[in-house]
């Protein structure tokens, strides 16, 4: 037994050190700065100093309309983004598990390799796209008589959940298709025998079998899309658009470290956003958590 706690201590030290490294000292200095702020003495003419102000950065943080409207748009992007996101991302993993696809491989592959292309590289290459003076695409949809301003207010954030969903879809998906190779072969074969369709074995059987991996992607996609930083940051960068540098939460706790200089403030607002992932995830993982329970029940009750 000593052997055996012996052995887990070495293996887990390794990891706690790390986090502690990289996860709770962070956190730990990111709460301590945000009960601070900087303040300058006598009429602005000398130094700066340091004041304790407890929680006024937290209240200016929510106090402030820009901040509270960065959440509004990280609602807005994920009610569009995580449904297309989960939709499509399933779909592909579908069509390529189903005995009609064909060179999977390949389309495993070409599918993938947009997640490979880094994301500030992305937003570049689809900044260039959006540009009517530029974009092929842009100029083509003009001479077809469709015309979209994807710098407008209103096309800003379809613009955004596009490159996101250029980014990620192909990732998820290979996370589906090893859910839905890992299923019991004999289960869909005894489907097939007894008459069902393609579709029927697809939602009836293989979706539901791959439940657990379709709240785990989800529950990741949710704690991601509240990070939303580098896509409407470049698309703030000299392309005219309606992003502004305080768009999401992040962008704001950005500008006020770096252009503002007020680093109690970003701290806040970075507190703020973190405690708002940990609710969201906790709130996912206890939904989850209940619906894996009342099926457990059914089935013992069946």
């Amino acid at each position: 037994m000593k052997a055996r706690t012996r052995a887990a201590t070495l293996l887990l030290t390794p990891f706690f050190v790390l986090f502690t490294a990289v996860m709770v000292v962070p956190i730990g200095y990111a709460v301590w700065l945000s009960l601070f702020t900087e303040k300058q003495s006598g009429l602005g003419f000398g130094g700066t100093e340091t004041v304790f102000t407890g929680l006024d950065n937290y209240t200016a943080a929510l106090g402030d309309r820009a901040f509270l409207e960065g959440f509004g748009v990280l609602l807005g992007y994920c009610l569009l983004y995580i449904p297309l996101l989960l939709a499509g991302a399933l779909g592909l993993a579908l069509l390529l598990d189903s005995a009609l696809a064909r060179a999977r491989r390949f389309f495993q592959l070409a599918l993938f390799l947009p997640h490979a292309v880094p994301g500030i590289i992305a937003a570049l290459i689809w900044v260039y796209l959006y540009t009517p003076q530029l974009s092929p695409v842009v100029q083509a949809m003009d001479a077809g008589g469709v015309g979209f301003d994807f710098f407008s207010p209103e096309g800003t954030l379809p613009s955004v959940v596009n490159i996101a969903l250029w980014e990620w879809l192909g990732y998820n998906m290979v996370i589906f298709y090893a859910a839905l190779q890992a299923i019991d072969r004999s289960v869909l074969e005894a489907a097939t025998v007894d008459g069902a369709s393609a579709w029927r074995i697809a939602f009836a059987i293989k979706v539901p079998l791959v439940k657990a991996s379709l709240a785990m992607v989800g529950l990741f996609t949710i704690i991601g899309s509240l990070q939303l930083f580098t896509e409407p940051l470049i698309l703030n960068k000299g392309t005219g658009s309606a992003v502004t540098s305080t768009w999401t939460p992040n962008m704001y706790a950005y500008t006020a470290a770096f252009d503002r200089n007020d680093y109690g403030l970003a701290a806040a607002a970075s507190v703020l956003l973190a405690l708002t992932a940990a609710l969201l995830s906790f709130a996912v993982t206890r939904l989850t958590g209940r619906r894996k329970a009342g099926t457990a029940r059914k089935e013992k009750t069946a």
